[in-house]
């Protein structure tokens, strides 16, 4: 096939012409961003092509690994990222060309990308390819004609649930869905051209998708999919608003409802829940990066060993067996290790029941755990994790039989939530091969992981345990070390507020629906009641010679505690619960241990509003999140919001406890905690650091 290579249209879109065919090639690595650079390439190629009498036909792919990722995200929030041409604009310009435009796609071919593609009068797809919009997971909806072409290609039905959910199907599907209209294997340009040969050259042209008519609405029901929408949704009114759009494209004209997406797109862009989600966004991409420590000095990791197969021992094994990791599951008593390969075996076929696996990749997953009884067992294994029960005494026991067990260079972590790292690490001769790896129950599901630095922990050590979480599908944030780390630091005062106000006046029920409306996923007491009251009381007793007689304390935990109310595991906590069931129910049992407690304190009980609860509840983290900020124990601001939004269930909408107070003005949350300083005492003493900030007049952490 003869070439004439001819004046580029921009520095990171190629143009060549083969044999009577444009090739317009996307190069703007890493993903192939459609950043203005390549957005001007494309337009103008697409002109020039059209203006080329010896042109048939136009072929746009994408260099290097993928089609096209979407937007540059190196560009959001700059002046380029608006810049002219738009991608409507361009778009546009391609689904009127004269000459049939085919899309070839290999890799990734999502938001932006995949609206590139429906553009185009063609589209071809790699078997192994994915194609999607996920804009609703940073609080947008597609804006370049997504929510109108694909409706139109695949029916209302099956796009709705691409957009709403924002997930991506493979390239198979894709096919089968009618996104595309041939799926290859090999070379994209090469198949691009067989594929013109065959279909185009024989005259089977078809029609652009714009000229389609309003999607076909059989089998949605937009009224039921809007109920699907509750308002803890990390994306609901991006959801919605999607909804809408794909409805617009049952009703509308296609010139119509691309005016209805793009007017509702640059509403979300501009709207605060689109800023919180997009700054979560840009937190999660930040919080592995650590500063003078390359990840490249990981160690290599091609086994691990857990100890410990109760729920989270077992969810630790499965989530590295998840990422393709062999691990060995050590228990010391056969009962424990049945209960735990029971649990590992029943997840996985509960995933393949619900189509999330296939019966093979669940079976692939299994046999990559080994149940065994002998410690020794670990002896092979470059990780060892242990998950044992929460007590510095069991643990330091393991740890110093791990250190006899395990070979030279082994790390050794442990899953404590909250004890000392650098006493566990002293148990061993290695204190710089042992770091924490705080995995979230359900570990196998919960994305976040707490890397927690000892003083002794290597570099080395530290690199391994960001680089792996991430290859594992992890969100690592670091942390030193201190009591709770930071996630269950900050819950320490969150909590505390939750039980002054139930002292106060509050109810359980009232504390719970109060935040649940400001978005959490659940409120602090049926939380509690979920983790199990016991975890928490245990880990007051611990604490309690540290504590300072003259501050406030509540003991209605406590009492309920030492009542046998553990929460769920009981049948009783906060809330009392119906045999084989998790519904709350509000117990009169429980109002009157709030009302002896208040009583025993002397507190008079008065009206609370939801107000109150929220601002208690939330600058309580807010406040801690900045003490503890400042003490150096999170490396920034936005890896504290990452920790509550994956770990703790704070409202992605919000962006996180501390994007909240900037959202909120760092002046104004001062001088709330301020004022309750000056009504409750010192639980409230404002952050050091947050007070300089306000003092220097800065508005972010």
């Amino acid at each position: 096939m003869s070439t004439s290579q001819q004046h580029q249209p921009s520095p990171t879109v190629r143009y060549e012409v083969r044999d009577g065919v444009a090739v317009i090639r996307l190069a703007n690595p890493p993903v192939n961003g459609l950043g203005d650079t390549v957005r001007a390439g494309l337009a103008s190629a697409v002109a020039r092509a059209a203006a080329d009498d010896h042109i048939r036909a136009v072929i746009i792919v994408g260099e290097g690994k993928g089609f096209c990722g979407g937007a540059d995200l190196r560009q959001f929030g700059t002046p380029a990222a608006t810049a002219d041409p738009t991608l409507p604009d361009v778009l546009t310009t391609i689904t009127h060309s004269p000459k049939p435009v085919i899309a070839a796609i290999h890799g990734d071919a999502l938001g932006g990308g995949l609206e590139l593609a429906l553009a185009c009068h063609y589209r071809i797809t790699h078997r192994d390819a994915k194609l999607g919009l996920p804009e609703v997971n940073v609080g947008l909806i597609p804006g370049g004609g997504g929510t109108q072409r694909l409706p139109r290609l695949i029916g209302a039905a099956a796009a709705l649930r691409m957009i709403q959910q924002g997930t991506p199907v493979f390239g198979t599907r894709a096919a089968e869905l009618g996104i595309a209209d041939d799926c290859f294997d090999g070379d994209p340009l090469g198949a691009a051209v067989d594929f013109l040969r065959t279909q185009i050259d024989t005259g089977t042209s078809g029609p652009a998708v714009d000229s389609l008519p309003p999607a076909d609405t059989t089998g949605v029901d937009f009224d039921a999919a809007r109920r699907t929408v509750r308002p803890s949704t990390r994306n609901g009114l991006a959801q919605l608003t999607a909804i809408d759009a794909v409805e617009t494209a049952t009703r509308l004209p296609t010139a119509a409802g691309l005016a209805f997406e793009r007017a509702a797109f640059l509403g979300l862009l501009r709207g605060p829940e689109s800023a919180a989600l997009r700054h979560v966004f840009f937190a999660e991409k930040t919080a592995p990066k650590l500063s003078g420590v390359p990840a490249a000095s990981a160690r290599p990791i091609s086994r691990v060993a857990v100890i410990g197969a109760g729920t989270m021992g077992s969810g630790i094994a499965m989530a590295f067996a998840n990422g393709g990791l062999p691990v060995t599951l050590i228990e010391q008593n056969q009962d424990a290790l049945t209960r735990g390969t029971a649990l590992v075996r029943k997840t996985y076929e509960s995933s393949t029941t619900k189509g999330k696996l296939t019966e093979t990749q669940a079976r692939d997953r299994i046999a990559l755990i080994e149940p065994n009884l002998d410690l020794d067992a670990a002896a092979e294994a470059d990780l060892v994790v242990e998950a044992v029960f929460e007590d510095m005494t069991v643990k330091k026991e393991v740890f110093g039989k791990l250190d006899a067990v395990c070979k030279p260079g082994a790390i050794l972590a442990s899953n404590t939530s909250r004890l000392d790292l650098d006493e566990i690490a002293r148990a061993t001769s290695r204190p710089s091969d042992v770091i924490g790896l705080h995995f979230f129950s359900p570990a196998n599901i919960m994305k976040l992981v707490e890397v927690v630095r000892g003083e002794a922990t290597a570099d080395d050590v530290v690199a391994t345990g960001l680089t792996l979480a991430q290859q594992i599908g992890k969100i690592p944030v670091l942390s030193q070390v201190c009591e709770g780390f930071i996630g269950n630091r900050m819950l320490t005062p969150y909590r505390r507020e939750a039980e002054f106000l139930l002292e106060e006046g509050a109810t359980p029920q009232q504390i719970d629906t109060a935040l649940h409306q400001f978005g959490f996923a659940m409120g602090p007491c049926a939380m509690s009641d979920l983790a199990g009251l016991d975890i928490a009381w245990a880990a007051r007793k611990r604490l309690a010679p540290t504590r300072p007689k003259d501050v406030r304390y509540s003991r209605v935990a406590d009492t309920l505690c030492e009542n046998g109310r553990f929460g769920q595991k009981s049948g009783a906590g906060y809330y009392r619960y119906e045999k084989g069931s998790r519904t709350p129910v509000p117990d009169l049992a429980v109002d009157e241990i709030i009302r002896t407690c208040a009583a025993e304190d002397g507190i008079e009980r008065r009206t609370i509003t939801d107000e109150e609860i929220i601002d208690r509840c939330v600058l309580a983290l807010v406040n801690e999140g900045a003490t503890l900020l400042g003490e150096g124990i999170a490396q920034r601001a936005s890896d504290i919001d990452v920790v509550y939004v994956d770990g703790y269930g704070f409202p992605a909408f919000r962006g996180g406890p501390m994007y909240y107070a900037e959202s909120l003005g760092l002046d104004v949350t001062l001088q709330k905690i301020r004022d309750f300083e000056n009504v409750h005492g010192r639980t409230w003493t404002p952050a050091p650091l947050l007070a300089q900030l306000v003092d220097a007049g800065r508005t972010s952490f």
